[in-house]
């Protein structure tokens, strides 16, 4: 199914709101097409809230030119960060990253790092190491895998999560939910949703 077709659903029965990944679902390599933007802009006019879940940083978007007033809540960094993008109030749904971490991820060669408010994020092969470190200090974190991306955050923080946090502010629960996604990190809130929709690209589970 493409994202059309889970915007155009019947909104005049129990679906109140769509809950979307970013890459691979509404964008390809970063951008986003006029008719992707033409979909989110319908399903809002139709009366769903329309809720971004992702893995990226909200920098990312600047960089990317993506505009987030399309959407009435942004859940990023894999359910960590929490923003509304009419108000431009952010909230942090995990603590700040280790920087003992950090700082030990890089002094054993771990080059292409990006560290967010909540996240931390690398890539495969960097999860043996990631694990290490995060054995020798002692903390608990998990990893989680999108394609090839590696993100660390504290246990229980996922989309799943990240979501919930937003739903209770909208005062919708999870069966009114229809979700839309491609990837790993995408089968917790996927799997939290009322109504789950794999696009046409999507990995096997």
């Amino acid at each position: 199914m493409n994202l059309s077709t889970a915007t155009d659903m019947d909104t005049t029965s129990s679906w109140k709101a769509l809950a979307t990944d970013f890459d691979g679902t509404l964008a390809e390599d970063g951008l986003v097409l006029p008719e992707v933007y033409e979909a989110v802009s319908r399903a809002r006019t139709s009366g769903l809230k329309v809720i971004l879940v992702t893995g990226r940083e909200l920098r990312d978007f600047e960089l990317l030119q993506v505009d987030l007033r399309v959407f009435d809540h942004v859940v990023a960094e894999n359910g960590a960060v929490l923003y509304e993008p009419a108000t431009g109030v952010q909230t942090l749904l995990a603590p700040a990253p280790s920087q003992e971490l950090v700082e030990m991820l890089q002094e054993n060669g771990v080059d292409s790092l990006s560290v967010g408010l909540t996240i931390i994020a690398t890539c495969v092969p960097h999860e043996i190491v990631a694990v290490e470190c995060i054995k020798a200090l002692g903390l608990e974190l998990t990893i989680t895998f999108n394609k090839g991306a590696v993100m660390i955050l504290p246990p229980g923080v996922n989309k799943a999560s990240g979501l919930k946090a937003a739903l209770k502010l909208l005062n919708l629960n999870p069966g009114e939910v229809v979700g839309v996604g491609d990837a790993e990190n995408d089968h917790a809130f996927l799997s939290f949703c009322g109504c789950a929709v794999a696009v046409d690209n999507a990995l096997p589970r």
